[in-house]
């Protein structure tokens, strides 16, 4: 489940009578379209256990797919999509760069339900203190889509960018404007994937980043209804398990060069 800043369903105008949304399919699609360009993608070996998951909670059936990819300058690229019952669904995907890049976090999220959709979120988070220049560049230069409701970042949130969109839509044409941005935000990435070089694992910049995106995975943790709603789907112990080693796996240690 994911570390969305806004878990609760709400009413809005954009649901459609069988309990399924459109916008989370929708999105998916846009992200793995946007995804399969990037260079040296490939599938990242996880459990297969954790690829597809069902559950039970408060007597409704809980699935969960998972999908995990890496590519180069991007260590895990993890794209999930979760349903409880007729109602309730959720997308939540992360790109957690290597290191040895100055790169960002991608991160996008949707919650939504029966009644509409609550929450939607997407964001190139800084891992160093800040944006590379490059990207706040082109980040700051994408048209800015309007929305009726701007959504308050939670206590957490420092760990966004000046730039992160935490929307709730009001209709269809708010969806796919939302739809449009997260596309626009995933070019700015692929465009700095491209034009990504390398640093040593020894290099002080590399070190920072590394740093940086450890704090970045102990800010997400402290979502607390995350954990809460799969401890009780599950248990204790496999919630921590989920959390830890494939939402917010922390980055692998640095290698000293030889």
């Amino acid at each position: 489940m994911p570390s969305s800043p806004g878990a609760g369903v709400e009413p809005g105008p954009a649901a459609r009578s069988d309990g399924i949304h459109p916008l989370v399919d929708a999105l998916a699609e846009r992200i793995r379209t946007c995804r399969d360009a990037l260079p040296d993608l490939e599938p990242l070996g996880i459990d297969p256990a954790l690829e597809a998951i069902s559950g039970s909670l408060d007597g409704e059936n809980l699935f969960i797919r998972n999908e995990v990819h890496r590519c180069r300058g991007l260590r895990k690229l993890h794209l999930e999509t979760a349903r409880l019952g007729a109602g309730l669904q959720i997308l939540h995907c992360v790109y957690f760069p290597d290191a040895a890049y100055d790169l960002p976090v991608f991160g996008a999220d949707i919650v939504a339900g029966r009644a509409g959709v609550s929450a939607a979120i997407v964001d190139l988070s800084p891992v160093a203190g800040r944006l590379p220049e490059s990207i706040d560049r082109d980040l700051a230069a994408l048209p800015r889509a309007d929305f009726a409701e701007q959504r308050q970042l939670p206590p957490w949130g420092s760990i966004f960018s000046p730039h992160v969109l935490f929307v709730r839509p009001a209709d269809a044409a708010e969806e796919q404007r939302f739809i449009e941005h997260v596309g626009a935000v995933l070019g700015v990435l692929a465009k700095a994937v491209a034009q990504g070089t390398a640093q040593g694992p020894g290099h002080p910049a590399t070190v920072e980043r590394w740093q940086g995106q450890l704090r970045y995975c102990k800010q997400q943790k402290q979502n607390d209804k995350t954990r809460r709603v799969l401890e009780k789907a599950f248990n204790p112990a496999w919630a921590d398990q989920y959390i830890e080693t494939l939402l917010f796996d922390d980055p692998p240690e640095l290698c000293s060069a030889p």
